[in-house]
């Protein structure tokens, strides 16, 4: 007998893409599709079970099929498939969590739990490090939206994994995720035709591609290979960091520098009118950056992104078409505003030189 994996919130597209990937391994017998509403995409073959995961009945759908591995996907800073909202998305990633691990631990085939967590357990704050490392922890705890229920969703993982210490649990902290069909905060955020930034703040920003998220999703979900381990907590990311000036650069779009308070209102707005989901953590990251150290993810689980931050943002540019500028025209025009400001910077100082040497000479001759 093969391997049986069942995989939560397949009617996103992220969650079934990894179905369909799952379904090619010659390993596995059976694939499990759970989600609350039937999904729009095929699941290549896979059994869909119509299965709320914020309900018990979780728990029978592990035991009627001798479910060995979970994939747990349904944990999202959007609202699931059904609709409903930030209560929605809420009570799915938190409760729903809570529920699928309390069925896990009483179901004696479950033998491996991976579960989608994210970056922002770290938050971002003025003074945060320059790295976060996987046992970094965050300057202040979170006070609401994703980040707190990321957090949440850990605290959970760890009570599970020290219940069923015979259980291999890989928790997998994803940079923010892009690519052709990236449905994200950021993702609607880097949509917009004018880019608010905060006045002053150029941060940093990692990306991950989702090509590179269905391999190390696998990676995770498979028995370990040689010289590696996949049990614990990885951060996982692109190389290398992009500042939002360069994004907005490279994407063509300009940027409306708002101070703070004016930010916030902007994300209001944009809320109630639905156009992006501007929450406060995200104006938090856009004002202070976040970039995560991956460097376990390659020696301890044995990954390595396929795609760099900068490529990773380059095929989402490729697929979301070209902003109000010209790229190139954006970037000489941006290049040439330095410049000048380079070249203005040096007269005033060459000339505060001349002025020093005139006053010393005048000065040297006076004592004369």
């Amino acid at each position: 007998m093969g391997r049986v994996v069942l995989v939560t919130g397949v009617a996103r597209q992220l969650a079934g893409r990894f179905v369909r990937r799952v379904m090619r391994d010659p390993g596995i017998d059976r694939v499990v599709g759970v989600d609350a509403v039937p999904p729009e995409h095929p699941l290549g073959g896979a059994l869909f079970v119509r299965a709320d995961i914020r309900q018990p009945t979780i728990g029978r759908v592990l035991a009627e099929h001798g479910v060995d591995t979970v994939v747990h996907l349904d944990i999202a800073a959007t609202a699931p498939a059904g609709g409903g909202g930030r209560t929605a998305a809420k009570e799915t990633n938190v409760i729903g969590t809570m529920q699928l691990l309390g069925a896990c631990q009483k179901c004696p085939t479950v033998s491996r739990v991976v579960v989608r967590s994210s970056t922002t357990v770290y938050g971002s704050a003025p003074r945060d490090p320059a790295v976060f490392t996987e046992t970094t922890p965050p300057k202040s705890l979170p006070g609401g939206g994703f980040a707190k229920d990321v957090a949440e969703v850990e605290g959970y993982v760890r009570g599970f994994a020290r219940r069923r210490p015979d259980v291999a649990v890989c928790v997998l902290r994803f940079a923010n995720i892009l690519g052709p069909d990236a449905v994200s905060p950021l993702a609607q955020y880097f949509s917009l035709p004018v880019l608010p930034t905060v006045l002053g703040y150029d941060p940093r920003l990692q990306f991950v591609h989702e090509d590179d998220v269905l391999d190390v999703l696998s990676i995770a979900a498979a028995e370990p290979r040689r010289g590696t381990l996949n049990s614990g907590t990885f951060n996982v990311a692109g190389d290398g960091v992009l500042t939002l000036s360069q994004c907005a650069r490279r994407l063509g779009r300009p940027t409306l520098p708002l101070l703070p308070p004016a930010v916030t209102w902007a994300g209001t707005a944009l809320r109630t009118l639905g156009v992006s989901d501007f929450s406060p953590e995200e104006i938090r990251l856009l004002t202070h950056g976040r970039v995560v150290s991956t460097v376990q993810t390659r020696e301890t689980l044995g990954f390595a992104p396929t795609y760099t931050t900068a490529e990773t943002f380059a095929d989402f540019v490729r697929h979301r078409g070209p902003g109000l500028l010209p790229p190139a025209a954006l970037a000489a025009a941006v290049d040439g505003v330095a410049a000048r400001l380079g070249d203005g910077v040096a007269a005033l100082t060459e000339s505060a030189a001349r002025t020093t040497k005139r006053r010393g000479t005048a000065g040297t001759r006076s004592a004369g």
